[in-house]
């Protein structure tokens, strides 16, 4: 399955969960596309797993192939998978220029990376999925900073996060691996641990 590309909105609404994080899909119908305000019919456990699994994979842009391939790796590391599992999703290059506030959303992220707009450690990365190492350094190439997204990304709001640093100069920092309880609130790993533990 490849990686979606059609609308966030329709499918935060469809999973009743912002995966811009920004809770503006929500805010206007907080129903399901084509509902119009029905209720939800009750989920099975497998459905309320998929959902959650979902969640996290559309929150993150991935194709399912990748998405599968990142958990099992996860499932390999020390301590809990599920927290593991999350954060090496929350250290793909895309996700970190996003963090970084160098693009609105992760799906522009994921286009500076791949058009060759951003460096890491001074190197062209043009690879979304490259998994960043505590420390290493993240900077748009000169040329791209008056790139629109980019001008508008930097007069938009933006959440900052602890785990990532950005100089006066422009120049992000991978500064560590996030702790559970800085991103994702609302998602419980657990489920995902238990749907692919099916």
């Amino acid at each position: 399955m490849s990686r979606y590309t059609g609308s966030t909105w329709k499918v935060s609404r469809r999973l009743g969960y912002s995966i811009s994080e920004s809770g503006k899909e929500l805010k206007k119908r907080p129903f399901a596309p084509g509902q119009h305000g029905r209720r939800r019919s009750k989920l099975s456990d497998y459905g309320v797993q998929l959902q959650e699994k979902q969640k996290v994979r559309f929150t993150y842009g991935v194709s399912e192939k990748q998405f599968k391939k990142t958990f099992f790796e996860a499932s390999k590391l020390p301590g809990k998978t599920g927290e593991n599992f999350l954060k090496l999703l929350e250290s793909r290059l895309d996700n970190i220029v996003y963090r970084l506030g160098f693009a609105r959303t992760r799906a522009q992220a994921r286009q500076l990376v791949n058009h060759g707009h951003i460096l890491v450690d001074g190197s062209k990365v043009d690879i979304p999925s490259y998994r960043l190492a505590p420390g290493q350094k993240i900077a748009l190439k000169e040329a791209s900073k008056n790139l629109v997204i980019v001008k508008e990304a930097k007069e938009a709001q933006y959440v900052k996060v602890d785990f990532v640093a950005l100089d006066d100069n422009g120049v992000g920092t991978f500064s560590r691996y996030p702790e559970r309880n800085e991103f994702l609130h609302d998602i419980n790993e657990q489920l995902i641990v238990e749907f692919y533990s099916r």
